[in-house]
């Protein structure tokens, strides 16, 4: 198994990136090949301080990386060197089995569809980041800033698309799916919400319950939650708050900590032709070591393969 890993992209980078690597693999088994994608000379210095032999990676030399605020559809075209663009480039070509970076989310987006494309019969892929269940454990929520603007069959996807992520990656059996929307009742909500609704009841392909509100967010009995992804996205945002506003007030607890972004890592992009991560652009070493995690389970799982079969 070889997990390919943008040692370019975020904040902190490359130390940060490096770092996370590092634990993770002091942490995987020895089937696993971590693939560093990046400046070589910056990392081995890195590696060396921890102790740990180089040869513990493989490592793809470049210099080159794509900035947060460069327009990702022509940054991909414009920067075929970049570690980004040689990160897809061997995932396309089959030499590495996932791909993740920190770094601009958008190029991650656009370089997953140009590269190894969306999966046949999925009209667009979605994000789906995790929401801390109040019991315990995690629901999942898609879409979060893929798709701003949707149309009815896009949720009904979604919908797919996360009730099959948590089936496989997180073991769940026949996982609830919910609509979020501003009331209950199926007459409730926009136009699109109404429609998708109506597509979302009649569909045997999946267990759903019908709508919730924003106060069942973190429901135990709610395994997927399904939205576009403008609503996604300010909550995703919203969510993230919660932590930093506890650790500012001075309190803990195990529900708020649970929305620490470092626990899950990073968030995939479902509906691609292979496993592919987007990483927070804040990571540290411990985010980029749970999302080299969340890349080894979907690899291990067999995600891509499932949806392909979903949609087929």
């Amino acid at each position: 198994m070889k997990i390919g890993l943008d040692i370019m992209g975020g904040d902190y980078a490359p130390k940060a990136t490096v770092l996370g690597a590092i634990a993770a693999a002091k942490e995987l088994s020895d089937d696993h090949t971590i693939v560093l994608i990046g400046n070589k000379d910056e990392a081995l210095p890195i590696i060396a301080s921890s102790g740990l032999d180089p040869a513990s990676f493989e490592l793809i030399h470049t210099t080159e990386a794509i900035g947060m605020s460069e327009h990702a559809t022509k940054a991909i075209s414009q920067k075929p060197n970049s570690s980004i663009s040689i990160g897809f480039n061997l995932l396309k070509e089959g030499k590495i089995d996932s791909f993740a970076s920190a770094g601009n989310t958008g190029a991650m987006l656009v370089g997953a569809v140009l590269s190894v494309k969306t999966i046949s019969g999925v009209m667009r892929p979605a994000i789906g980041t995790n929401v801390p269940r109040l019991g315990s454990g995690f629901s999942i929520m898609l879409d979060v800033g893929a798709n701003a603007d949707c149309k009815p069959e896009l949720l009904h996807q979604f919908g797919l698309l996360g009730s099959l992520f948590s089936q496989h990656v997180y073991g769940l059996k026949n996982p609830a799916v919910a609509l979020l929307n501003i009331g209950e009742e199926e007459e409730k909500g926009n136009v699109l919400t109404q429609a998708a609704h109506g597509l979302m009841k009649d569909s045997s392909l999946y267990n759903f319950i019908g709508n919730i509100e924003g106060r069942d967010l973190f429901d135990d009995r709610v395994d997927v939650i399904v939205c576009d992804g403008f609503t996604g996205n300010v909550v995703l945002k919203l969510a993230e708050s919660f932590y930093g506003l506890t650790v500012k007030k001075g309190f803990k607890d195990d529900f708020f900590s649970r929305f620490n972004y470092e626990q899950y890592g990073g968030s995939p992009i479902l509906g691609v032709n292979a496993p592919v991560i987007i990483g927070h652009g804040i990571s540290n070493p411990e985010a980029i070591k749970n999302m080299i995690h969340l890349s080894a389970n979907m690899i291990r799982s067999n995600i891509t393969k499932k949806i392909k079969a979903a949609f087929n």
